[in-house]
């Protein structure tokens, strides 16, 4: 039997609001149904529209409306998670956005999963936080498309994870904090911009990771630059397509900023 939102948010005293995102959870366990339910009704900003097992109640869901984003199981008892991915998106623009949780790490799934443009994939188990980030990283990014031209929530990919998609057709990340790398910025004299030097900058490309992102204030304490200098190779690292960034929200003031180093093309 599926959990629904009344059963799963009695007793709680956060009041639903009109502009709350409304979620669907899917899920054939009806352990995790209940338990990922019980996270989606802690999250501030966020309804519990209805938790269902399988995949085709979902589709119905999506078919009928009312539903902004989808959490997303890849294992169903009927159709595969990937299948209502597919049907949900035959809906066009009335499409709800899609987040994966899934245990599913097999490289077909999740190629599948990305090929049908989900917001993200989240693989079981997880914490109620892991799960409170995903959804407030989520909410910010839909905040800031809303009215936009395009409408797209989707994460850009950087300069340089584009030509190595391109090149090989897929984006190997490696941990070679501190590796020598292929040049991702010109090394020739007269080269670069003013207030830019190739030493430091050698220093900054190589105290960047690839998988764990940074902020400026921790780069500048471990390289003994100030805060202004490393936002500045930063910010021209930016622009070269060199590194990506992406936001950390915590619970009060404004989000912190991440750097993380883009992987050159694998060939």
């Amino acid at each position: 039997m599926s959990v629904t939102a009344a059963t799963v948010t009695a007793g709680s005293s956060r009041p639903t609001r009109a502009q709350d995102i409304r979620i669907l959870v899917v899920d054939d366990d009806p352990g995790a149904r209940l338990l990922h339910s019980r996270f989606v009704a802690q999250a501030d900003g966020f309804t519990l529209v209805a938790a269902v097992g399988t995949g085709l109640a979902a589709v119905g869901h999506g078919i009928r409306g009312g539903v902004d984003l989808v959490l997303l199981d890849m294992r169903l008892p009927d159709i595969s998670g990937v299948e209502v991915l597919n049907r949900l998106r035959t809906l066009g623009e009335h499409s709800p956005d899609v987040l994966v949780i899934s245990s599913s790490q097999d490289r077909v799934t999740v190629r599948q999963a990305l090929a049908g443009h989900v917001v993200g994939y989240l693989v079981k188990p997880f914490t109620e936080s892991a799960l409170l980030s995903r959804l407030a990283t989520y909410a910010a990014e839909r905040a800031t498309t809303t009215g936009s031209s395009t409408g797209s929530r989707e994460v850009p990919l950087a300069q340089g994870e584009i030509d190595q998609l391109l090149s090989t057709g897929r984006i190997t990340v490696q941990h070679t904090r501190g590796a020598p790398l292929a040049p991702i910025v010109p090394t020739w004299p007269g080269s670069l911009p003013k207030g830019i030097s190739q030493v430091t900058l050698d220093r900054v490309v190589a105290a960047l990771d690839p998988v764990s992102p940074v902020t400026a204030r921790a780069l500048a304490t471990e390289l003994s630059i100030s805060l202004a200098t490393a936002r500045r190779y930063l910010d021209y690292l930016e622009e070269t397509g060199a590194i990506d960034l992406a936001h950390r929200y915590g619970m009060r003031g404004r989000p912190e900023v991440l750097y993380r180093r883009v992987p050159p093309p694998t060939l």
